[in-house]
């Protein structure tokens, strides 16, 4: 196989130069490995990095033994989503075929039998539980609380409106969760309220995208988009976008300054940008995979790093 070139998605096994015909079979291009590990979607696992919000944003990432913890959890959650994903994906082999990025996913493609990426999810999945288990019972709960919450949207929630959104939300509020737990520290009602506000922006912002992108045939395999409408998304973005503005900045102007300076309300700054950034994104079109405009958006990497150094610099300062 020639060598892959910047930009290109053959690592996901999705070459957008080739053809869509509607129920042709995709043409492999990956090993065996490498075809194991691509219908973990690595790529998605950046969102498990909520695990850390909870112990960063009360100042005990670097106390005691609360690092390998959260760093245990992080991992439990890389493989209760990996999991998710490979049976998600069992699942939806025949509509996948159907679409023209998915066909490519290494089970709708043949390159996986479903009945052993049926073994293989499950397998990734009790390997997170017991990875749970030795850090907290109670983490194990948040993890199958997870996986619940996972598995009803894909057999239910997907195909209502707005709850398949607030389904979606769920996923990002019980890693957070998850930190929390596994560090442990008491979750705040307005830090909840902020990852919850931020969730909802980043899930309907994706709905969003994908009713834009309706006729590559997004439509046909979600059905429930021809229930949405852009005025109804719109609403949407913008309450949770103002949702988790107002929580974040009750959420930081709580705490008090020091030496004159108020470092936390700084924060405010990059994340108010953040938010905006994202919307100017969503607005163009991005959005469908938040996990990769995460990964290649510059301002967003700007915004979010000038956000850490800040709230660093003021978990130093309060300490």
């Amino acid at each position: 196989m020639p060598p892959a070139h910047a930009g290109d998605d053959r690592w996901l096994g999705e070459p957008a130069s080739e053809p869509f015909v509607p129920g042709a079979a995709a043409r492999r291009t990956r090993s065996p490995l490498h075809a194991l590990i691509s219908v973990t979607r690595p790529r998605q696992w950046v969102k498990n990095t909520l695990v850390i919000a909870a112990p960063g944003a009360a100042g005990v990432l670097t106390r005691d033994d609360v690092p390998q913890r959260v760093a245990i959890a992080f991992v439990a959650f890389c493989l209760l989503s990996a999991g998710t994903y490979v049976i998600n994906d069992v699942r939806d082999r025949h509509e996948d075929r159907l679409h023209p990025r998915k066909r490519f996913r290494p089970v709708a493609a043949g390159e996986i039998d479903p009945r052993a990426g049926v073994v293989y999810g499950l397998t990734l999945m009790l390997a997170g539980l017991g990875l749970c288990l030795t850090v907290r019972p109670l983490l194990v709960a948040v993890g199958a609380g997870y996986l619940a919450s996972t598995f009803s949207y894909t057999l239910l929630w997907r195909r209502i409106a707005v709850l398949d959104v607030i389904a979606i939300a769920c996923g990002f509020v019980l890693r957070a969760v998850a930190g929390g737990v596994a560090a442990p520290v008491t979750l705040s009602r307005w830090f909840m309220l902020v990852v919850t506000f931020a969730a909802v922006f980043i899930a309907a912002g994706k709905r969003q995208s994908e009713l834009r992108r309706g006729g590559d045939g997004s439509q046909a395999t979600r059905r429930v988009l021809g229930v949405y409408t852009a005025g109804r998304l719109r609403v949407m973005l913008l309450g949770s976008a103002i949702g988790a503005f107002i929580a974040y900045c009750i959420w930081a102007i709580q705490v008090p300054d020091v030496h004159g300076i108020p470092w936390r309300p700084l924060t405010i700054i990059p994340f108010a940008a953040c938010l905006v950034r994202y919307g100017l994104v969503l607005r163009a079109g991005g959005g469908e995979a938040p996990e990769e405009l995460l990964l290649r958006d510059r301002w967003l990497q700007l915004f979010g790093g000038a956000w850490v150094v800040l709230f660093v610099l003021a978990v130093h300062a309060y300490a």
